[in-house]
């Protein structure tokens, strides 16, 4: 386990969680909203499942150093790794509880995951991972301690689904418009992930050179669907969504 990018180290209560399988998934599939979020003052964190060490290209250190470079970008609170096992990791006790460590740790508001449905079965696996450990983390009798100390019980509220890959219909959709070209950014901070015509590498699926325009075209297409020229997509966990009032709608 370890926090390779912080601007601060002490615990804190953070205003949104991201919870993601991969370095990288945060970055296709949400990050437009979480440079939104900070630049609103909203305080956000990233935990890394896994090191993406099973990928086709790079490897644990070179994703890593990239993860932490899109961290400064964004501008977030912090982001670690917990070091699970890429593509082997399991929705056991043992995970479940370390999970339930950070989320009582940091306090989430909201925590965003990988989606339910999804081409990676590691997503797959992150989002029940995730809802599972935060329901735990809500509960008086799972026992757990951070610094040596008994953690009080922590129920985020909301867990988010994000979009990457496969086309699931939103719940809601956030226009990410301002943000959008720092996303891009964010996301080609992983340069030994994406298409390159010089590198010696094998061809991955989102090495390939078409891929960067089908996060494009996706971000365009949910963006349409609210009327503005950005967006990304999000499930909630919860059956219904609620507004304070109408004005709080696009």
């Amino acid at each position: 386990m370890q926090k390779d990018f912080c601007q601060q180290k002490n615990s804190m209560k953070l205003d949104i969680l991201i919870v993601m399988a991969h370095p990288d998934d945060a970055e296709l599939s949400c990050s437009g909203t979480i440079i939104s979020s900070v630049s609103s003052g909203k305080k956000v964190g990233i935990i890394d499942l896994t090191k993406g060490e099973m990928g086709t290209r790079g490897n644990s250190k070179i994703r890593i150093s990239e993860a932490n470079d899109s961290a400064k970008l964004m501008k977030i609170k912090f982001r670690e790794n917990l070091g699970l096992k890429d593509a082997f990791f399991e929705n056991n006790e043992k995970n479940k509880l370390l999970l339930v460590k950070k989320i009582r740790e940091y306090r989430p508001k909201i925590i965003i995951t990988n989606s339910f449905e999804e081409r990676h079965p590691d997503h797959e696996k992150a989002s029940r991972l995730v809802y599972d450990a935060s329901f735990l983390s809500g509960l008086e009798k799972v026992s757990s301690k951070y610094r040596g100390k008994i953690q009080k019980k922590w129920k985020p509220n909301f867990i988010l689904y994000s979009l990457q890959d496969k086309y699931i219909k939103p719940d809601f959709v956030i226009d990410v418009s301002k943000f959008y070209n720092k996303k891009i950014k964010a996301i080609k901070c992983f340069k030994s992930q994406f298409y390159n015509n010089n590198s010696k590498e094998s061809e991955s699926y989102i090495s390939t050179k078409n891929f960067l325009d089908f996060i494009n075209s996706r971000s365009i297409e949910l963006g349409h669907s609210i009327g503005v020229n950005h967006g990304e997509g999000f499930i909630s966990s919860k059956s219904n969504i609620g507004f304070k009032d109408l004005f709080s709608i696009l």
